[in-house]
Order: structure tokens, then sequence, then C-alpha cells
């Protein structure tokens, strides 16, 4: 049967950011396909919740509440998974975000926050999980990119570099760790988790972005769960480095956060003049 394809029994899945949104479906939907999931975020009492539907699934969960904005506590995970369940078949790298900010309110230090977040505690993840996927036969990661990572839009400089960056790690780490380890991602629109609480608690934010996107609502986190699951499971056993959008449609951003053009009265421009030496006397 073509469902049997779509199954992960005997399985185990390490999902970060799993306490809420995205993660704590992908996390649900993984179980209920028949794997066993460690769950990973910050928050003890988010991950108990997901932990008891895991378990409602009728699979083991193992809650880890950690930091995942260090590369190096999302590298242990694979240590805790491992030990808890003898294997690792599935890494979803979920965990990431960066807050808008305009061009001149960016600097270094927000781009390269952006990257370690989103990227760099995903390659950690990786990498320590591949040993366990090669002894075990091979494995799949599901990496959660952004719509963002592919659009231009005002605000989203140190976000949309880290999701593009991930969404080309992606095609990197497909490309070495073939034939044996799948590595795909999703390039995610607007879903209604808790990043998006201030549209779906405001009518008019609300119906604006709705009207700009093709498909006119708000995606939903299963519906994202159900492209980890797939591209998780063996349904998805011939594709790898594909960024796969789930988005609604949307090519442009549907919504505009309102930063102004710059204009040089806007700006403090330092005076050279006052700080050059005048001619000797």
């Amino acid at each position: 049967m073509i469902w049997d394809r779509f199954r992960l029994d005997g399985r185990v899945a390490v999902v970060t950011g799993a306490g809420r949104g995205i993660g704590a479906a992908s996390a649900v939907a993984l179980a209920q396909a028949g794997a066993d999931v460690v769950l990973a975020a910050r928050t003890e009492e988010q991950l108990r919740k997901v932990a008891a539907e895991v378990e409602a699934a009728g699979r083991r969960a193992l809650v880890v509440p950690s930091d995942l904005a260090d590369p190096a506590a999302c590298a242990e995970l694979a240590g805790r998974a491992a030990e808890a369940f003898g294997r690792i078949d599935v890494v979803v790298n979920n965990v990431g975000g960066a807050m808008p900010r305009a061009f001149l309110d960016t600097s270094p230090a927000d781009l390269e926050e952006a990257f370690r977040f989103n990227v760099s505690g995903a390659h950690a993840l990786t990498s320590a999980a591949v040993p366990h996927m090669l002894a075990g036969g091979g494995g799949a990661v599901v990496n959660i990119a952004s719509a963002m990572g592919r659009m231009a839009g005002r605000g989203y400089l140190a976000y949309g570099t880290a999701k593009a960056a991930l969404a080309h790690y992606t095609r990197l780490a497909a490309c070495d760790l073939a034939p044996h380890v799948r590595v795909n991602a999703i390039a995610v629109g607007s879903v209604a988790t808790s990043a998006l609480d201030i549209v779906m608690t405001d009518d008019g934010l609300r119906t604006h972005m709705e009207a700009n996107t093709p498909l006119r609502r708000i995606g939903d986190p299963e519906e994202v769960a159900a492209s980890v699951l797939y591209l998780a499971s063996p349904a998805a056993g011939y594709v790898t480095g594909t960024l796969l959008r789930v988005d609604g449609g949307t090519d442009v951003p549907n919504l505009d956060l309102g930063l102004p053009d710059l204009a040089a009265s806007d700006l403090a421009v330092p005076d050279l003049a006052a700080d050059r030496p005048g001619p000797e006397e």
C-alpha cells in the first residue's frame, strides 16, 4: 500500500523547537507515523504537553529542555537521542528566527547571531547525528527554512540572509551526505504560530496578509508537519537537496513592515572636516 511508505515504525526522530507551532506539530505527526521522538526547546512545560501527545500516539518521547541558540546544545541532542533510543533516523532542524530590523539598525552582530541560530545550530545537530544515521543504514534531515530566504522585503536582512544560507546549506549537505542520508528543506510562508500572534489577533493585519497570499489564508502548522513527514519518510526516498515551498503561493512579502525610504536628512553623518587639522601657521 502507498500509505506504508509514509510509516516510520521503529525509527527515532529528533525535533528542535518542538515546544509549539511547527516543531510541536511535526513531532506529533512523526509519532503518529510510528517514530519515537526526542523533543528539544527551552520551555520544559511546553515540551511535556507535546510529549503527552506523542505518547498518546503510542510512541516514546524524550524531553530535553535546551537553549538551542547555542550550537553546542544542539550537538548534545544527538548523544541524548542515541543514548535513550539506540539510534537516530530523522532530524528536523526547526528552531530559528530573528527579529525584523531596519537596515541601519542591523549590526554585524545581528547577522552573526541570526546565522548561528538558524544555520550553525542546524549543522551542529546534523553533523553529530550523521554517524548514528550511517550506523543504522541511513537517515533523513529536514531543515525548516523560510519564504523570506528567497524574497526581498524591508526589515528582514538578518533573517532572510540566514534562511537563504540554510537553504543552500541544504543543497550542499545533500551532496556531501548522499547516498545514505537525504537532506531537504521546507520554505515556510505565513503560518499561524506564536511568531504571528500580532497578526492573528489584529483583524486588519490578518486580512491584509490573507489578501496578499494567493491562497487567501494563513497556513496551519499541521500543513507544514505533513510536508516534514513526507520528506522524512520512505515516501520521499528519491528526494534530496530539495527546497519544498509551503507558502500559499507567495512570491513577494505579504506584509509590509512600513519601513520608510532612507534619506540623507535622516542620517547622522559625521563631520569629518571638524576633525581635520588646520594649516600650519
